[in-house]
């Protein structure tokens, strides 16, 4: 266990924005994990915990507290089911499942940071969320001292959130186990239409493995959603913003704020999200109030590849960062009466 005083955190954010921490923990084993928050949670410390680094937004200031970094490592693969330690690598696990001709987390690939944070944001993309295929999440319960073994229903999954999203100081994930699929080196059902057009295939089908990988792969560089240290476009969170969930009545009065602005014929994305309710596009949004690719003119901007990113181009604070968010979150919501919320974590600041 590795521990440094008044350290960078900056360079453990895919951002690498921040100050530093009053003192940085490296675990590498989940008893090292969990014998640091105990001595924090003793002690009265504030507790950061991170894992990849690439959903946290941490302010100048830097955090005051104990930075724990979480470092495990452990894939253990034993038919299709699948146990990750928390510090592992995600897009290296997919590969890794890929590879081993198992189904249901491909469309998964290419996402930045570590196993351990995809139950917290039900991470998803491409027509896939993690919610699909996690059995159960292991993980240290603050309140009561113990490790806990949670099971998939009682996670609380949602769109982007979790049980353990809604209760942040409570739970320190330490290992994800999956249960995913032999489809004979096929893909699950590819379900999301950019996927499928780009795959030259229906809504549906399954594809093999590597095909889905390759293509997501290829999908998301041309996003700039792909981590490159050359490219400032990844210098970023990749969403900054959730799509919107709007209610019904929420959706007619959008729509006609949608026809004032750009007339009768224009038609939002909307897909349905249970309940009544409408999912529209974040991006759409943004790129509609006038928000497009590369808007911006200071260390912060808008991705030349893709309007939902925010990007530090080199020499952003978080400031500058935070600047260009509410600029965003206000233009949109003068636009069209919708308030986007953000996807990534903050620290010590807010939009």
């Amino acid at each position: 266990m590795l521990e440094l005083h008044d350290a960078p955190l900056a360079p453990l954010t895919t951002f690498r924005l921040g100050g530093p921490a009053t003192r940085l923990v490296t675990a590498t084993t989940d008893d090292e994990v969990i014998a640091t928050v105990r001595e924090a949670d003793a002690a009265g410390t504030p507790l950061l915990v991170i894992g990849g680094g690439s959903n946290l937004v941490i302010g100048d200031k830097g955090f005051d507290g104990t930075a724990l970094r979480v470092a495990t490592t452990g894939f253990r693969l034993e038919g299709g089911e699948l146990e990750l330690a928390a510090g592992e690598v995600w897009t290296d696990a997919v590969a890794r499942t890929v590879e081993a001709g198992l189904a249901g987390v491909e469309c998964l690939s290419g996402i930045p940071g570590s196993a351990g944070a995809t139950p917290i944001q039900n991470v998803g993309a491409y027509g896939q969320e993690v919610s699909s295929t996690i059995s159960e999440v292991v993980a240290y319960d603050r309140r009561t001292g113990r490790t806990v073994t949670v099971p998939n229903a009682d996670c609380g999954f949602t769109y982007r959130h979790s049980r353990f999203k809604a209760s942040p100081d409570r739970y320190v994930v330490l290992r994800v186990r999956f249960r995913l699929e032999d489809a004979g080196g096929l893909s699950a059902p590819v379900g999301y239409a950019e996927t499928a057009r780009a795959l030259g295939v229906e809504a549906g089908d399954r594809v093999p493995l590597a095909a889905a990988r390759e293509t997501v792969l290829k999908l998301r560089a041309g996003k700039g959603m792909v981590l490159d240290p050359d490219d400032h476009d990844t210098w970023s969170a990749g969403s900054f913003f959730t799509n919107p969930i709007l209610s019904a009545a929420e959706y007619e009065a959008f729509l006609g704020r949608v026809r004032d602005r750009l007339g009768e014929d224009v038609r939002p994305p909307a897909y349905p999200a249970g309940d009544g309710h409408t999912k529209t596009s974040a991006a759409w949004l943004i790129d509609r109030a006038g928000f497009t690719k590369g808007y911006g003119g200071g260390p912060a901007r808008i991705s030349t590849k893709h309007t939902l990113a925010l990007t530090n181009r080199g020499e952003a604070t978080t400031e500058d960062l935070l600047a260009l968010a509410r600029e965003v979150v206000a233009g949109v919501r003068d636009a069209f009466g919708v308030t986007l919320v953000n996807e990534p974590v903050t620290v010590g600041v807010s939009l």
